[in-house]
């Protein structure tokens, strides 16, 4: 379990950002395994917790990430922020112009990884600044209402710069009928996506594969299912509807109920 616990994670896919950094995170990845099957063969973690103290420690490094503390979050709009992290003593980043950083960090269980240009001088000393924005969709899909969701989901996961968080709401009666399992749970592999199914005629989760049980509803998509996922979003997202007359109806209605507004909505 010692040895687990310092193992290098291997990146998914949607990890790296397809700037052909250099190193890219697979680079760092090989080199980080390496280190350590080296380690473990030889059955002496030292190097490995000394690698650890360092990256706390040092000045940035292109062969292997560093941690540094965020001194300051400031929202410059709705869906822009402004976050300032703090560099050791009077250090700076020595970046030449057009150059880029990687960061990393937890979103929502899974390891992320992105890139940015800082917009902090150069030559700033102590600190750097970089702009991350974050805007949120809300997708409320009942039955065939799923397809006209499918290709703004996928534009966003093709673009390695939009870090539109996105959750889809699809609306079934059954397990048997929910469309595309493949591809919906392969979109929900992605950091900014999260994917929940509410299945209207099913009683119980237990016979439903425990990949689908977590994030899924029995019963029908009501009031308080609304408020619960609206409250989990980071902020108030703009929703896109699409499904039966009636399912427009109720949902409009449980939105309003939750302090969306209609001009936070659009429906198919």
């Amino acid at each position: 379990d010692d040895w687990l616990a310092l193992k290098p994670r291997e990146p998914s896919p949607s990890q790296c950002c397809g700037s052909g950094c250099k190193p890219c995170i697979y680079d760092v990845y090989e080199k980080e395994l390496a280190q350590w099957e080296r380690a473990k063969a030889k059955q002496d973690k030292s190097p490995l917790m000394e690698k650890k103290e360092q990256s706390n420690n040092s000045e940035l490094n292109p062969d292997t990430f560093t941690a540094f503390s965020i001194s300051s979050v400031e929202q410059l709009t709705e869906d822009t922020y402004q976050y300032k992290f703090e560099l050791p003593g009077n250090s700076s980043l020595r970046l030449s112009l057009g150059q880029h950083i990687v960061l990393r960090g937890m979103v929502n269980g899974l390891e992320v990884q992105r890139a940015y240009t800082p917009i902090s001088p150069g030559n700033a000393e102590g600190y750097f600044e970089v702009l991350m924005k974050h805007g949120e969709l809300l997708m409320l899909a009942s039955g065939t209402g799923l397809t006209p969701m499918l290709p703004i989901l996928q534009s966003i996961t093709d673009d390695e710069e939009d870090e539109t968080f996105v959750t889809l709401v699809g609306c079934f009666r059954t397990f048997d009928k929910i469309y595309l399992k493949p591809l919906l749970q392969d979109l929900a592999r992605y950091w900014n996506i999260r994917i929940f199914y509410v299945l209207s005629q099913e009683t119980s989760l237990e016979k439903l594969p425990w990949s689908y049980q977590e994030n899924t509803y029995t019963g029908r998509l009501d009031e308080d299912l609304i408020k619960t996922i609206i409250n989990s979003c980071r902020r108030k997202p703009f929703v896109l509807i699409c499904g039966s007359s009636a399912f427009h109806e109720d949902m409009t209605r449980y939105l309003k109920a939750a302090g969306i507004e209609e001009n936070s909505c659009f429906v198919f």
